[in-house]
Parts: structure tokens; sequence; C-alpha cells
């Protein structure tokens, strides 16, 4: 595993950034990596089978200039901005037994993130699909996570909230259709929570967790620019649900 500690300066670049990253590594010239990001400005990221005009208060984002935008991987909508970074890991199936089942795979990488953040949250647990939560009887959410799969590679997208401004939340996201049992209805205010750490000391646990050896090179920049032309700078990928 290699590290790619790189944000770009467009929300559809780094979207794109992350899928490039495991479609090499399934031709085979890329690998396994431990990439972060945390974007300069908010944006709307919907999950690949979201729903816009369910998920996202359209008409605040576009009052604001908010771009929304489509990954490839599942899950639902978030806002992602400054003080939420971004993790993603594009790992082989032939790491550990189970990670070619998306239960076994998410409980893997969430498990090991636990690990990771023990010295700062050593009650942080999981919850639902795929977060990560803090306390017990009404948890709130630190992370939520999501996946992109191969035939010998996936790619596990997770945020990690540290310092975010919450009140964006439900300024640009509506309530989401469906929600996790241990949500109770909550609104996004008292659902959500930030870690009390900066972003460089939750990249510093994390690669001592995973234990990325050297820098990720050389960035696949090409099919890069390929997925934002063919799919992240377009209205039917982004819009089309």
């Amino acid at each position: 595993m290699r590290l790619l500690d790189l944000t770009l300066s467009l929300p559809s670049d780094n979207l794109a950034l992350d899928e490039a990253l495991l479609i090499v590594a399934e031709e085979g010239s890329g690998g396994e990596v431990l990439r972060f990001c945390e974007l300069p400005t908010p944006a709307v990221i919907v999950g690949a089978g979201g729903s816009v005009a369910i998920d996202v208060n359209v008409p605040a984002c576009e009052t604001d200039g908010i771009p929304i935008l489509r990954r490839s991987s599942g899950g639902g909508t978030v806002l992602l901005g400054p003080g939420c970074l971004c993790f993603s890991l594009v790992l082989d199936y032939d790491r550990a037994p189970g990670l070619d089942q998306i239960p076994l795979s998410n409980r893997y990488v969430l498990g090991r993130v636990l690990t990771a953040l023990q010295p700062i949250a050593p009650t942080a647990s999981i919850e639902g699909t795929s977060d990560l939560v803090l306390g017990h009887s009404e948890a709130v959410k630190i992370s939520g996570n999501a996946q992109q799969r191969k035939r010998r590679y996936f790619l596990h997208h997770g945020t990690l909230l540290c310092g975010f401004d919450l009140g964006l939340i439900p300024k640009y996201l509506n309530a989401p259709e469906r929600q996790p049992p241990y949500r109770y209805n909550r609104p996004h205010a008292d659902f959500v929570a930030n870690l009390k750490v900066q972003s460089a000391e939750l990249k510093a646990l994390l690669i001592n967790e995973w234990q990325p050896m050297g820098e990720y090179a050389p960035v696949p920049w090409e099919t890069v620019r390929q997925l934002v032309t063919e799919k992240y700078s377009r209205d039917d990928w982004n819009r089309r649900r």
C-alpha cells in the first residue's frame, strides 16, 4: 500500500481521482493506496443510486453556488468541505478473508479505523451499515462510508468530521428518505458531531494503522481527465436521478 495525500481544487476532479485509483489498480498498474482529501469549499455528493430531488435542497445549493455531484460508490448523500477529512482506500480482496463480501469488508475497514481512533475516541463504535458513532443511547455520527467494487479490488470511501460547520448540513441536505434505526428520526443537527481533533492528527493515526510504504506515483492523470469529461462534469451523470 502507498500513500496519496492530495486534494484537487474541484470536487469533480477529486471524485474522478478516487475512481481512477480503483481503475488503474484493477488494470494492474496501480495497487493498494490510502488517499486523503479535504475539499476547500462545500459540495454536495450524492451516492451512485441516490436521488438529488429527494436528498438535496436544490434551490439553496443553487442560490449559494454549492455544486451537486454524484460519486461512483453507493451510500447516502453527504455534504463535504473544510473540516471533513475524506479518506479513500483501494484494497485487494486477497489482503484478508471476506473482503469479497460487502458486509465483511465494511467491518474489516471500519474495525481498523476504530483501532486508529482509539487514542482520541476509545468508545467509538460501528452502527448501521457502515457508520462510525460516539455514544450509545443516542449515538452521534462521526463517519459515513461507502464502496465501489471491481473484480479484484474495491474502493472504500470514508469521512471523518473534525471541525466541520455542522449547521450547513440541514441547510443543503433534506432529511434522508432511508434512515438507520439508531437515528430515531433525529434532524441532522442532533445526529452528527465533530471529533475534537484536527485533520492532521487524524491523518497521522490512519497512517500509523495502515502503514503505507512510500508515496503513490504516478498519479493517473489521463484517467482522471477522461472520467471528468465523460462523467463527473456532466448533468446526465450528476443529476440523473
